[in-house]
């Protein structure tokens, strides 16, 4: 049991709450295999470099990913007040998220299932 009043216990959790800027987006129609090919070539890079590599980058997910990462540093600016110059990609990840299943007719009355599978991506900046 967690000691303390209510409000007591969600102000300490609240109080290890991660301030660095991020942006989340959830059910993207592409597979964390694919999604971290893309988010493997940003990490760790600056804001301006990884905008480069997403606008050049021939897979779909670098689409997704472009956006997410501009969504990221409107959220800096806008909300923390950070200067976009100083930004970097701190951490970015891909989380499995639910998977649609498909029927394909095959021959001799047989069915096979089709997997669409989806993810939930995260980027997180930091300033140096």
């Amino acid at each position: 049991m967690a000691k303390g009043h209510r409000s007591q216990i969600k102000r300490e959790r609240n109080a290890n709450k991660d301030t660095r800027p991020s942006a989340k987006l959830s059910y993207a129609r592409v597979s964390v295999q694919k999604a971290c090919f893309v988010l493997d070539a940003i990490r760790g890079k600056d804001v301006q470099t990884a905008l480069g590599i997403l606008s050049y980058n021939p897979r779909y997910a670098s689409s997704i990913i472009k956006k997410l990462l501009e969504s990221a540093i409107a959220n800096a600016e806008n909300n923390n007040g950070m200067n976009p110059e100083n930004l970097y990609v701190a951490e970015c990840y891909a989380n499995k998220g639910p998977t649609m299943k498909r029927i394909r007719p095959r021959a001799q009355g047989r069915a096979y299932r089709i997997e669409k599978r989806m993810s939930h991506i995260t980027v997180v900046l930091d300033e140096r």
